[in-house]
């Protein structure tokens, strides 16, 4: 049974439904639902509506993807992952039947009733797509980890909730990992509470070349936040780590070197590798959760190749963030929430169906 929330207060132990450990997932797979053949049923007439109508994804709306019979459990997946341990697995979703459009309506009209898509990166996608573009390296601090076939260090996206669909898994490796960060922050706590502290402080990260309009090449926020009585985490080590490029900014004390490589180490050890399969859906509330995957070899057949469509998904009414989180989305968002993904001048939204 997960725990009820306490009010969270910093430097002290959180007591939260999300503050799971690896053993807890793997004893108790209530946070896995295998679609019934009815569920299915009824996202197949959901799709065909779209398609008959003519309806892009531009356009789609929850409104548009009536489901009868499958809502009612997306309405409690959503719950369990914004409210309750912070991720679900949906198990299912018939997608070496669906054309490549008809996954991609099938996969963005479930996110409607989830949230709120925002755009993912530079080029305004609200439908991403996680592929070995060849020519890219995470390494490259203009390149994103999701157009490289490499290993992706830990991270929460900027977003509050990150859904995965695999189309096409790889030929070996890209496994995936996630890890409770209530967890971490409790362990560090108890074992090293001054480097817990240090990660309650404003850290600057890089943006990577995706600046919004007038902001610096680079942000603040701390690790751990509080607000509200509620815990949340925002961790991107990578980001971290390659904002010291930048000679302006402050070099990291070697206090926050030990807190940072305290967390990596925290997350590599306390992480529940996740079994993702063809038709899976993987959804991760950012805030209380970060994930990784393993370098992965493709298959040599271009239509083989490891292949996942991506939303990054904002959720009114979720967890309240605090205003440092201001700092990484800039002046214009979606709505008032702080968690309307990346956005920079002359950006037009687009859901394209293939990589690019």
């Amino acid at each position: 049974m997960t725990p009820a929330r306490k009010p969270a207060v910093q430097l002290q132990p959180v007591v939260d439904p999300a503050g799971w450990t690896k053993g807890d997932l793997a004893r108790d797979k209530s946070w896995v639902h295998e679609l019934t053949a009815a569920e299915i049923a009824d996202l197949d007439r959901a799709v065909a509506g779209v398609e008959k109508r003519g309806i892009t994804l531009m356009d789609l709306k929850r409104s548009d993807f009536a489901l009868p019979v499958l809502g009612a459990t997306l309405d409690k997946v959503r719950d369990e992952v914004i409210e309750g341990r912070g991720l679900m697995l949906i198990r299912g979703v018939p997608v070496h039947r669906y054309t490549r459009e008809q996954s991609g309506i099938a996969y963005f009209g479930i996110g409607t009733w989830l949230g709120e898509p925002v755009s993912q990166n530079g080029k305004g996608h609200l439908l991403g797509h996680v592929k070995d573009l060849g020519d890219k390296s995470f390494a490259n601090p203009k390149d994103r980890g999701y157009q490289t076939h490499d290993k992706l260090p830990f991270h929460s996206d900027s977003c509050d909730v990150v859904g995965l669909l695999c189309l096409h898994h790889s030929q070996s490796g890209g496994e995936s990992t996630v890890v409770s960060t209530v967890n971490i922050y409790n362990e560090m706590l108890k074992q090293r509470p001054d480097l817990a502290a240090e990660l309650c402080q404003p850290i600057w990260r890089d943006r990577r070349g995706e600046i919004p309009e007038g902001a610096q090449p680079y942000y603040q926020i701390p690790v751990f936040s509080f607000e509200q009585g509620y815990f949340t985490c925002n961790w991107q080590g990578g980001y971290i780590r390659s904002a010291q490029r930048f000679e302006e900014l402050p070099r990291h004390s070697p206090a926050l070197v030990e807190a940072l490589d305290m967390f990596a180490a925290m997350a590599r050890e306390l992480c529940y590798h996740m079994d993702f399969r063809q038709g899976d859906i993987q959804l991760l509330h950012n805030h209380v959760t970060v994930h990784s995957r393993t370098e992965f070899v493709d298959f040599p057949e271009p239509e083989k190749k490891r292949h996942l469509l991506r939303l990054w998904l904002a959720t009114p009414g979720g967890r309240p963030l605090s205003s440092a989180f201001m700092n990484r989305y800039g002046k214009t968002m979606l709505g008032t929430r702080p968690a309307g993904g990346v956005i920079v001048p002359g950006m037009k939204f687009k859901a394209p169906l293939e990589a690019e």
